[in-house]
């Protein structure tokens, strides 16, 4: 694991990139919840962060970043614990603590709350920190991953959504999937992305990126740490309080995307989370489209998330 004291040991080079079009993102550090973590800073205005997913790091909002800068917002793409530029501390990864390094985050930008967007695990992450710190949270934009009491009623129950996501059972197993993320230069991450996308998977130099990012030393048992704690947990005292916890509703307005052909997150277990929120929710369902619209069809990802952020009365 890297020593949080010494941050030359990480390899920025991988995970320190420029985004297409020109824009010269800030790359920098910032203090939180006991531990550093790099972000990607573009454009200024209200704070948009943004959470990324497996099996990916802050690039996957290259695209993002740019159309929120343009628009008039701050847009701030963090690489969550464990991940890309950020410490790969040696426990803290259930998602209460996961939570409290993204609400620690907009505290250490000096920004009094955050309108956040999270795809995958940084959805999950999205749904606990809207839950457990409503004040930091403005707004919440949700892609590709079901409210975590949908997610866990799912993984128990529903064995079509269960079998979808095999490889998180999978995940359980010790150091056999550490090796198999970086076996031949981090393959399996251009596999499982090239799997779990539409007809439009992304290009190849982003399949590269994330398979580089991956092979970082620590970043595969840190990545797949989270989704340890998520199985283990569905029978143990601190799962079923997280559980009860998460039943305290979403009171910010929601925007939840999700594309049409996503093989990893069901539609149906997706859909049916506007039930835990209670404020403006709104559902858009992308045809056509995999695990990844952000990256599949990014203009109308962001299209469709900036119209949403600059209406000052979203409905239902």
């Amino acid at each position: 694991m890297t020593d949080p004291a010494t941050p030359s040991a990480q390899p920025f080079s991988a995970v320190r990139l420029g985004i297409p079009g020109g824009a010269e993102v800030t790359h920098r550090d910032v203090a939180a919840n006991g531990a550093r973590f790099h972000i990607a800073e573009l454009g200024d205005g209200p704070l948009v962060l943004l959470l990324h997913g497996f099996p990916q790091f802050w690039w996957t909002w290259r695209h993002q970043l740019t159309a929120l800068a343009d628009a008039g917002f701050r847009a701030v793409a963090m690489d969550l614990r464990g991940v890309g530029g950020s410490d790969r501390t040696p426990r803290g990864y259930d998602p209460a603590n996961l939570a409290l390094d993204v609400t620690g985050v907009i505290r250490s930008l000096g920004e009094p709350d955050a309108a956040l967007v999270g795809h995958d695990l940084g959805g999950y992450l999205a749904w606990t920190a809207a839950a457990m710190r409503p004040k930091l949270v403005r707004r919440l934009a949700v892609s590709s991953m079901p409210h975590p009491r949908r997610w866990r009623s799912a993984m128990i129950a529903d064995v079509r959504q269960s079998s979808a996501m095999s490889h998180i059972w999978g995940f359980q197993r010790p150091w056999v999937p550490e090796r198999q993320l970086t076996a031949d230069d981090g393959a399996l991450v251009a596999q499982l992305i090239q799997d779990w996308s539409g007809p439009r998977p992304p290009e190849e130099q982003a399949l590269e990126n994330y398979r580089r990012a991956m092979c970082i030393p620590s970043t595969a048992h840190c990545s797949i740490e989270p989704y340890r704690w998520m199985v283990r947990s569905l029978a143990r005292p601190d799962g079923i309080q997280f559980n009860r916890r998460m039943k305290r509703p979403v009171r910010v307005p929601t925007l939840h995307l999700h594309g049409s052909l996503d093989p990893v997150a069901g539609v149906r277990n997706a859909a049916g989370s506007g039930e835990y929120v209670e404020a403006p929710y709104r559902w858009r369902l992308f045809d056509g489209l995999g695990h990844f619209p952000h990256e599949e069809d990014p203009a109308a990802f962001s299209s469709e998330l900036i119209n949403w952020l600059k209406d000052p009365e979203p409905d239902r």
